[in-house]
């Protein structure tokens, strides 16, 4: 997986699209390769921004003056506005984007508990089990992120990272198959090398994580 790192990122938007989004005074977004969208998002869909904008009413006697680009988009991003283009960075609105990007992440890990659950519910059949051959959820995350396509969209500074992040995989299906076959091949071991596991010693759950595997 690749890294998204707010810190360092600058969003580049095209800067009329932006002010007609912002003119439709409807829900809007910006993801990551700066593109603006519109409700409801894409699955997977990863926003640095979203929200609408409400003119104010006009006043006959207290003419209302245009806001900026900066006054749309919040104190918490930083605009430059460039000819055609606008440049945005948006560390700032961090804890915001966690709340934003959430529903839509693979997992989440901004949280001081770490990934204690998939979204995707085949790979959380895969934790759940994993979990009984002590095989956590961030052994599974490590391998996610090593051996998968997707995005991690973090905060890094410089390590440890402000919060760990939400991940994006690409493909459901290439990690299902990661994470089954380097759980299976993990327990297959255990069950060969550790006395505890071997098949007699086994609990009722761990008999059924191991049938799950395919290991008996």
């Amino acid at each position: 997986m690749k890294k998204f790192n707010l810190f360092k990122e600058i969003i580049t938007v095209n800067k009329q699209e932006l002010l007609n989004a912002i003119n439709t005074t409807k829900e809007f977004a910006i993801n990551i390769k700066g593109e603006v969208k519109f409700a409801p998002f894409a699955d997977k869909e990863i926003l640095i921004y979203q929200g609408k904008h409400t003119p104010q009413a006009a006043n006959a006697l207290v003419p209302t003056k245009p806001k900026t680009l900066s006054e749309i988009l919040g104190d918490n991003y930083q605009v430059v506005e460039d000819d055609d283009r606008v440049l945005l960075k948006a560390f700032s609105n961090w804890q915001e984007l966690i709340r934003v990007n959430t529903p839509r992440a693979s997992y989440d890990d901004t949280t001081g508990d770490g990934v204690d659950k998939f979204a995707n519910a085949a790979l959380e059949d895969i934790g759940w089990n994993a979990t009984e051959f002590d095989i956590s959820y961030r052994n599974l995350v490590e391998i996610l992120e090593t051996e998968c396509s997707g995005t991690l969209l973090c905060i890094e500074q410089e390590e440890p990272y402000q919060f760990s992040g939400l991940g994006f995989l690409d493909n459901d299906k290439e990690a299902q198959k990661v994470l089954f076959t380097y759980c299976q091949e993990k327990i297959k071991k255990m069950m060969q090398e550790n006395s505890l596991y071997t098949k007699e010693n086994l609990s009722n759950d761990e008999e059924e994580a191991a049938e799950f595997f395919k290991c008996l």
